[in-house]
Order: structure tokens, then sequence, then C-alpha cells
């Protein structure tokens, strides 16, 4: 696990699961698994945007970007720049 990686789980534990997250894999669907509602994802966005010093376009809040740790981990890496997986941005 990365850093990114590590900071998204870390907030999204504390945050939306009060430290039970034991379960939360870096695939697990936070839609599907109903981790986050609409205001839950506007509150990790915000957080996204602050802590990695990124701005999300409304056109990139789409579940290939934000629906869970490896997406979003992924997304900010190339919005960065950094990306390691190989994966064009």
């Amino acid at each position: 696990m990365n850093d990114i990686s590590a900071k998204v789980r870390n907030y999204i534990v504390a945050t939306f699961l009060f430290g039970e997250g034991s379960k939360l894999g870096d695939e697990t669907s936070f839609m599907e698994n109903s981790i986050l509602d609409s205001t839950g994802m506007l509150e990790l966005i915000n957080f996204v945007e602050q802590e990695f010093s990124i701005s999300i376009d409304p056109s990139e809040l789409v579940p290939d970007n934000l629906d869970s740790i490896k997406n979003i981990t992924t997304f900010i890496e190339r919005k960065k720049g950094t990306g390691t997986l190989g994966e064009a941005a």
C-alpha cells in the first residue's frame, strides 16, 4: 500500500466506518457496499482535493475515479503525474 492509499484508507475508516475498516479492501466499492452516501462523497472529494492539492473537475466525478481506494489512488496519481501502475494518463 502506497502513501496515497494509506491516507485515503485512514480517512474513510476514521470518518465513515468509525474505525472498523477490517473488511475494506482496496477494490471495495463505496457505493455498492453503502459505505458513502452523496454527502459522504462530497466530504471525500473535499478531503482528496485538500490533502493532495488537486482540483477535481465535475466531469471527473465518476465511479471509475472515486468508487474505491484503488480507483482514487490511480486517479490521484494520474492527476499529479506520479502514476506507478503503468497506466496511461
